[in-house]
C-alpha cells in the first residue's frame, strides 16, 4: 500500500475513532433492548445501517466472494436476458433473495436475544462471545479458514438456475456459499443484533447488510460492468474485518470485567490519544501487509493491529465514561435502599429505583437516551433517586431483586409519595419523552387502585395491578 494512501487512511481512522463512538453511542455487550426502530433512528443509530451497508459491500470484495461474482451472474442468467429491464429484474431478485435470507436471520437473532437476554447479561457468556469473535478475527488474518465441503458448495451453487425464480433461490443460499469470509462477519453482526434484541432493528440491519453485499451483483448483472482484477487490495479488506472483529472482542471483554472501568477517562483528550494510537497503527501496517510475509513485516503488522484495535476499544470505553458522567450529572443517586426509603418517607417524596449493571447494554442505553436528558432530570428532581448496581451479582442485590420481583435489567420502579409502588414499570430502554410521561403519572397512578389490604381479585382487578405498599 502506498504511503500516501496509508496516510489518508490514518487520518480517516483518527477522525472516526475520535468521534464516531459518541455519535453512535457504543455501549457494552450483553443485555437486550426493546427499543423501536424509530427510537434508534432518533438517537442517531441510522449510522448503524450505513455501516451495515458498507460492511456488506466490503464483504463482496473479499477473496471468497469477489472472484465468483461474474460466474454467479452468468448462472442466474442476467447477461443472457433479452432486455436491460429483464437483466435488472433478475439481478434485483437475486439481491432480494440475499436480503430475504439475511433479514430472516436478523429477526431470528433478535427473537433469540429477547428469549435469552438474561443469558447474554452473564459476564462469562460475554467472555465466551469475545473469544469467538477473536477466533473469527484470526480467520480473517489467515490463521485458518471456515469453509463448507466442496461437494456441498457445488450442490448449493446448483440451486435455482437461470430465470427469475432461480435468481431469487440462488440469492437465498448465497450467504452460505461464501462461508470463509461472510461467515465471521455475518456471525458477528448477528451477535450484535441478538444483544440489541429488537426485531425491527434486526430486520433492518441485516437487510442493509444484504443490499450492500448484493450491490456489485446487481450492477454487473444489470449493466454488464467489468470488475477490476482481484489482487492484494482484497487482503486489505480482510484486514479491516479482522481489526473490526478484534475490536468488538475487546469491547465485549472490557464489559465482562467491571474492574477495568476506572481505566477509561471521560476527558476528551483521552479519546484523541486513543485516536492517535489507532492512526499510528494504520501507519505501521495494520491494514496492509500480511502475517505470512517475512518476520519484519509480520512484526510491523502485529504492532499496527495492536495499536489500532487498542485505540478503538479505549475510545469506546472513554465514550462510555462520558455517557456515565452525563447521565449522573443531573442526579444525586443514592445507593442504599434503606437510606432512600427513609428519606422519601420523612419528606413525603416519590422514589425512583433503577436496577442497573455495568455489563447491561439496555441499562447504558437508558442512561444515554433518558436519564442524561435535561427534561428528564428536571422532572425527576422531586424524586429520591436510587440506583442499585447488580454488576457483581452480590447477595444483597439479589435479595433486593427478589423482593421487588425484578427478572431482568434494566428495570425501573416508581414509588409514589404515599409509599405505594406504581404498577407501570420500565423494563428496557425508553425515550426521554416516555420517561417524562411516566414520571408525571406517578402521583396519580395508584388513584382508583384497590387497597393492598383488600383482595384485588374481589374488586375485579388483577392482583399484579394492585399498588403494593413499600413502607
Amino acid at each position: 500500500m502506498r504511503f500516501a494512501i496509508r496516510t489518508l487512511l490514518a487520518a480517516l481512522t483518527f477522525a472516526a475513532v475520535a468521534w464516531i463512538p459518541d455519535l453512535i453511542g457504543l455501549g457494552p455487550a450483553g443485555g437486550s433492548s426493546d427499543l423501536r426502530l424509530g427510537a434508534l433512528l432518533a438517537e442517531g443509530s441510522v449510522l448503524a445501517f450505513a455501516v451495515a451497508f458498507a460492511g456488506g459491500v466490503a464483504t463482496s470484495l473479499t477473496p471468497c466472494v469477489y472472484p465468483l461474482i461474474p460466474i454467479t451472474v452468468s448462472i442466474f442468467g442476467a447477461r443472457k436476458a433479452g432486455s436491460r429491464g429483464e437483466a435488472m429484474a433478475v439481478s434485483a431478485l437475486y439481491v432480494l433473495g440475499i436480503a430475504a435470507m439475511y433479514s430472516a436471520l436478523g429477526v431470528g437473532a433478535a427473537l433469540t436475544g429477547k428469549a435469552f437476554g438474561s443469558v447474554m447479561q452473564n459476564p462469562w457468556v460475554i467472555g465466551f462471545v469475545a473469544l469467538v469473535l477473536a477466533a473469527m478475527a484470526a480467520s480473517m488474518f489467515g490463521a485458518f479458514e471456515l469453509q463448507l465441503p466442496a461437494s456441498m458448495q457445488a450442490r448449493l451453487n446448483g440451486v435455482g438456475g437461470a430465470g427469475r425464480a432461480g435468481a431469487f433461490a440462488m440469492g437465498l443460499v448465497s450467504g452460505i456459499i461464501a462461508a470463509p469470509c461472510t461467515g465471521p462477519v455475518l456471525a458477528a453482526a448477528l451477535t450484535f443484533v441478538a444483544a440489541k434484541g429488537s426485531v425491527a432493528f434486526g430486520f433492518g440491519i441485516m437487510f442493509a447488510y444484504a443490499l450492500g453485499m448484493g450491490l456489485l451483483f446487481f450492477l454487473i448483472g444489470a449493466f454488464s460492468i467489468s470488475l477490476p482484477k482481484s489482487g492484494a487490495w482484497m487482503e486489505t479488506v480482510k484486514s479491516v474485518f479482522g481489526v473490526a472483529l478484534l475490536a468488538a472482542a475487546l469491547i465485549f471483554l472490557k464489559d465482562a470485567f467491571p474492574a477495568l472501568k476506572p481505566l477509561f477517562s471521560a476527558a476528551r483528550g483521552a479519546a484523541f490519544a486513543a485516536a492517535a494510537a489507532a492512526a499510528l497503527g494504520v501507519l505501521a501496517g495494520a491494514l496492509s501487509g500480511s502475517f505470512h510475509a517475512p518476520a519484519r513485516q509480520r512484526l510491523a503488522k502485529g504492532l499496527g493491529v495492536a495499536l489500532l484495535v487498542g485505540g478503538i476499544a479505549y475510545a469506546a470505553g472513554a465514550a462510555g465514561a462520558r455517557e456515565r458522567a452525563r447521565a449522573h450529572a443531573g442526579f444525586s443517586w443514592l445507593h442504599s435502599e434503606a437510606e432512600a426509603l427513609a428519606l422519601a418517607k420523612a419528606e413525603g417524596r416519590p422514589v425512583i429505583i433503577d436496577f442497573w449493571a455495568d455489563w447491561c447494554t439496555a441499562c447504558k442505553e437508558l442512561d444515554k437516551i433518558a436519564w442524561a436528558k435535561p427534561e428528564v432530570q428536571d422532572e425527576a428532581a422531586r424524586f429520591v433517586a436510587l440506583k442499585l448496581d447488580g454488576t457483581d451479582g452480590s447477595d444483597a442485590f439479589n435479595a433486593l431483586a427478589e423482593k421487588y420481583g425484578v427478572v431482568g435489567m434494566p428495570t425501573v420502579i416508581f414509588i409514589d409519595p404515599r409509599g405505594r409502588e406504581v404498577p407501570d414499570r420500565v423494563m428496557g430502554a425508553i425515550s426521554a419523552g416516555e420517561m417524562v410521561q411516566k414520571l408525571r403519572a406517578v402521583d396519580r397512578a395508584c388513584e382508583g387502585q384497590p387497597s393492598p389490604a383488600k383482595p384485588a381479585a374481589v374488586q375485579g382487578e388483577p392482583v399484579a395491578m394492585a399498588c403494593a405498599s413499600r413502607w
